[in-house]
């Protein structure tokens, strides 16, 4: 009975959803930044970006202005190391789809990254993505959480 009980109890454990599972988007906007938006009179002074509470990744680290996806993430679970965020975007101005990584580990709680497409990345502060989606991949690349805009997947018949 006892082997029975040990091999269930495994199974059990081994299909069990990880905590991980549980991070959402609460809410995910992508709006143009210029380079002068994220100057503060705190960087003035100290020389260093302030950033707040919130994790800001860029494409081109060095270069401010571009197209961000301001993403709110509720993770109610223990910190989900590894993870990335995988941004992919339609611009006007083409037709295949680019796609961005970012890695970065989300922590307990609810948190605002700040993803950016800066630099070259982006053509410029009048240009809209005609379609975007964002994941949130853990370290074996499983989607956690994904969220499109209304024109990224074509409806159904």
């Amino acid at each position: 009975m006892r082997p029975l009980f040990a091999a269930f109890l495994f199974l059990a454990v081994a299909c069990a959803p990880s905590r991980a599972a549980n991070i959402t988007f609460t809410r995910v906007w992508p709006q143009y930044h210029t380079d002068d938006s994220f100057k503060s009179f705190y960087e003035y002074r100290t020389g260093r970006e302030l950033t707040y509470k919130w994790n800001v990744l860029r494409s081109h680290p060095d270069d401010r202005g571009g197209l961000y996806f301001l993403i709110r993430v509720n993770n109610p679970g223990d910190s989900a190391v590894g993870t990335s965020f995988v941004v992919r975007v339609i611009s006007p101005d083409a037709i295949v789809t680019r796609v961005f990584n970012f890695f970065a580990d989300v922590p307990k709680g609810s948190h605002l990254f700040e993803i950016g497409l800066t630099g070259s990345d982006w053509p410029g502060p009048r240009v809209l993505p005609v379609a975007w989606d964002v994941e949130l991949q853990d370290a074996n690349g499983r989607v956690l959480v994904r969220k499109t805009s209304f024109l990224w997947e074509k409806p159904a018949p």
